[in-house]
């Protein structure tokens, strides 16, 4: 089988396709968790705690050196950005929550499924012997 037969039967398998949309979907997800926090959850939360901006939150580990005569900066100052780290750690707890949620609902479902009711022997023997009636008719017609 040459490789071009045997990558397009691959690429074209359902779970290859349906993993590919599921990260193309997931990466979205991500970009909308992204904005709901920084857009709506932090400005109300920097607020309630004395009108910070938590992109603002930093540790200066070494000041920027800048050129006295122009002012401008010749390096950029070294910075732990606590804030940003902040942000993030909003976005994967929601992105938790939600995945936890979609998982919760996915298993109630499918349990739903799995739960039909078992047959007894009894019932098992009586189909069995419907199946049997069945093909017995059909021969005979």
């Amino acid at each position: 089988m040459s490789i071009l037969k045997e990558f397009k039967q691959f690429a074209l398998k359902g779970s290859v396709v349906e993993l590919a949309v599921g990260i193309i979907i997931g990466a979205s997800f991500g970009k909308i968790v992204t904005s709901f926090v920084t857009d709506v959850i932090m400005p109300p939360l920097g607020l309630a705690l004395n009108g910070v901006n938590f992109t603002d939150i930093k540790i200066i580990l070494k000041h920027a050196v800048t050129d006295d005569s122009t002012g401008k900066e010749i390096v950029k100052a070294v910075t732990l950005n606590i804030g940003n780290f902040i942000q993030t750690f909003i976005d994967l707890i929601i992105v938790a929550f939600a995945l936890f949620m979609i998982i919760k609902a996915t298993n109630k479902f499918t349990k739903k499924a799995e739960e039909a009711p078992k047959l007894t022997k009894d019932q098992e023997l009586l189909l069995e012997i419907r199946d049997l009636l069945k093909k017995q008719s059909s021969e005979n017609k």
